[in-house]
C-alpha cells in the first residue's frame, strides 16, 4: 500500500491508543513518520527506519521546535496530525486553576504550536494536511469532564480557523471527533466503577453499531484525510462514535 509514499508526517501522542494506530496505519502506507509522546515508547513499537521517536511534551514550544527539527531533517512535513491528549474528570467547581491550565496545554495550546510550526514547513511543500483530534465531547457534555469539553471545542473552532485562513497555501485542516474508543483512557474509567465488566457491556450497548470504538476506527479515517484522496475536503468535523450522538435521547 502506498497512499502515503514520499509523505513526510508527524503525528504528536503516538506512544499508545489512537496516536499508535494511526502511526502504525500511517507507516503501512509508505509514509516517513516522526512521533512524539511524553511517555516511553511500549516494547512492541515498530522498528523501521522510516520510523523516528522523540520523548517531548507538545504544550512546550521548545519541544515543538526540536520535533519539527527532526522533521525537517527527514525532508519536511507534508501531515501534521495534533493528537496528544488528557482528560480530566472534575465538574468545573472542583477543577483547580493548575488542573485547567494543563488540560488546555496538552488539549489545545499543542495543537496551536503544532499547528504554527507546520504551516510555513508545509507552504515550503507546497501545501499539506493537518488533522487534529478532537472529541464528540466538544458538541455534548459527559459528566465530570468541564475542562475536557472545553478544550476540545476550542480544538474544533482552530480546525476550522487554520482552514479558512491557509487554504490558499494548499494546507487543508480537519478534526476527527471520536467517541468512547478503547484505550487507557477508556480502561482507567472502566477499572474505576464497582463493576467494570457489566460497565463494558453497558456502555457498548448504547451505541447504535453495538460496540465502543477501536483506535484502528479512528487511524483509517485520519489516514483519509492526510492522504489526496481527501483533496477537496477541509474545515469539516468528522464525528466517530458509532452513531451514539445520531439518537435522541441519549440513553446512559
Amino acid at each position: 500500500m502506498s497512499r502515503l509514499k514520499n509523505k513526510i508526517a508527524i503525528i504528536t501522542g503516538g506512544s499508545r491508543g489512537i496516536g499508535r494506530a494511526i502511526v502504525a496505519r500511517f507507516l503501512a502506507e509508505g509514509a516517513t513518520v516522526v512521533t512524539a509522546a511524553r511517555s516511553e515508547p511500549e516494547t512492541s513499537w515498530p522498528r523501521t527506519p522510516q520510523l523516528q521517536w522523540l520523548q517531548a511534551d507538545v504544550s512546550k514550544a521548545v519541544d515543538v521546535e526540536d520535533l519539527f527539527a527532526t522533521a525537517e531533517r527527514a525532508g519536511g512535513v507534508d501531515i501534521l496530525v495534533n493528537n496528544a491528549g488528557l482528560q480530566l474528570e472534575r465538574t468545573i467547581e472542583h477543577t483547580s486553576e493548575e488542573e485547567w491550565d494543563r488540560v488546555m496545554a496538552v488539549n489545545l495550546k499543542s495543537v496551536f504550536l503544532c499547528s504554527r510550526a507546520a504551516i510555513p514547513a508545509m507552504r515550503r511543500r507546497g501545501g499539506g494536511s493537518i488533522v487534529n483530534i478532537g472529541s464528540y465531547d466538544g458538541f455534548v457534555a459527559d459528566p465530570n469532564l468541564a475542562a475536557y469539553c472545553a478544550s476540545k471545542g476550542g480544538v474544533h473552532a482552530l480546525s476550522r480557523a487554520v482552514a479558512v485562513d491557509h487554504g490558499r497555501d494548499g494546507i487543508r485542516c480537519n478534526a476527527i471527533c471520536p467517541g468512547w474508543i478503547e484505550t487507557d483512557m477508556l480502561e482507567a474509567y472502566y477499572r474505576s466503577l464497582p463493576d467494570p465488566a457489566a460497565a463494558r457491556a453497558r456502555i457498548a450497548q448504547i451505541h447504535p453499531a453495538g460496540r465502543t470504538g477501536r483506535p484502528e476506527d479512528i487511524a483509517n479515517l485520519a489516514l483519509w484525510l492526510a492522504s489526496d484522496e481527501a483533496a477537496f475536503v477541509t474545515g469539516q468535523l468528522f464525528t466517530a462514535d458509532g452513531g451514539l450522538t445520531a439518537q435522541a435521547p441519549q440513553p446512559r
